[in-house]
């Protein structure tokens, strides 16, 4: 009984301790074996047998026990001295971090447009197919629901592909005039240089009773917000389509990189495309319910905007957390 008690004493780790356990008190060990010896006893050594096997049994129990505790305790220090965080590490010098560039970039869109009187209107980021597509003029059938690769759920929600739900769920909420923005994130199952399946986007929405919008509203507050996001660029509009609004464009900078001379980003054009925009398409406001209204549509993606701004040339790189690219931004 003692050498068993010196082998548990012995023992360096849990793994040696669980392995000698198992060869005693396991199905086939050693102690548990004896008690099959029970059977081929007369009545009073069969009480007095068990007795003392029980008795053994509970000693080596306690020790096992003991050892355990203490192998732990051992194991835990060693395991917390391997994970402790080296403080070395950090930068003494850092008197104050800094917003990520695609959170600094939304800002300062964001407070463009807050100071033009928009207001900010938020909504879920798990919609229903009508708010996110057929709303938005994209019947079950339309081929540029194809233009999304989009995240579904079993129950046929998704996850939104676009912040334009927002502005459909706050026109069937509120009445003319609407002026505001949608920040957030949204999703799409793509993944490259200058896409990945969570980005950001910004959306605006004007919309006023009769007539009072045209095409030049639009053209002019986004001239003005281009050149206060990247200075005295060129700004030209193409004509393009979007199943939502009608007419639709395609808005271009002259190249913040190369000032419009042609080079590698901008494909030797001079031109780098930016946003998209529109009168809002008739049809979106029969779903709503409005009549006898004009009103115009843009979105803009927040990480092409911080990419042009900051000169980063592959999106993923704001999402990989490396320090040796935010700390460029303190």
């Amino acid at each position: 009984m003692q050498q068993l008690i010196n082998q548990i004493h012995l023992c360096k780790n849990l793994s040696d301790l669980e392995n000698l356990k198992i060869s005693i008190l396991g199905k086939k060990g050693s102690l548990t074996s004896e008690f099959s010896k029970l059977k081929d006893l007369k009545d009073e050594e069969k009480k007095e047998f068990a007795a003392k096997l029980n008795e053994q049994k509970e000693q080596l129990t306690h020790a096992f026990n003991l050892k355990f505790k203490e192998l732990n305790e051992k194991f835990l220090d060693e395991k917390m001295k391997q994970d402790a965080m080296n403080f070395y590490y950090f930068d003494e010098n850092s008197k104050a971090g800094a917003l990520h560039p695609v959170m600094s970039t939304m800002d300062k869109i964001i407070d463009y447009f807050v100071s033009l009187n928009f207001s900010i209107e938020k909504g879920p980021l798990i919609e229903d197919d009508f708010h996110n597509f057929e709303a938005l003029n994209l019947p079950k059938s339309h081929p540029a629901r194809d233009m999304q690769d989009t995240f579904y759920f079993e129950d046929k929600r998704l996850l939104r592909t676009h912040t334009s739900p927002v502005q459909i769920r706050t026109m069937l909420t509120q009445k003319p005039p609407i002026r505001m923005i949608t920040p957030g994130a949204v999703f799409r199952r793509d993944f490259d240089l200058t896409h990945t399946p969570m980005f950001h986007q910004v959306e605006g929405l004007v919309v006023e009773e009769g007539q009072k919008v045209s095409f030049a509203n639009l053209k002019s507050i986004l001239e003005d917000f281009l050149r206060y996001m990247f200075g005295n660029v060129k700004v030209r509009f193409r004509p393009s389509f979007f199943p939502f609004t009608e007419p639709s464009a395609e808005v271009d900078i002259s190249c913040v990189f190369c000032k419009g001379c042609g080079c590698r980003v901008c494909k030797q054009t001079g031109w780098l495309e930016v946003l998209g925009c529109g009168i809002v398409d008739p049809n979106v406001y029969k779903f709503v319910g409005y009549s006898n209204v004009s009103g115009y549509a843009f979105g803009l993606g927040v990480e092409r905007f911080a990419m042009l701004l900051h000169q980063i040339p592959d999106l993923r790189s704001l999402f990989e957390g490396d320090l040796r690219l935010l700390e460029q931004f303190r």
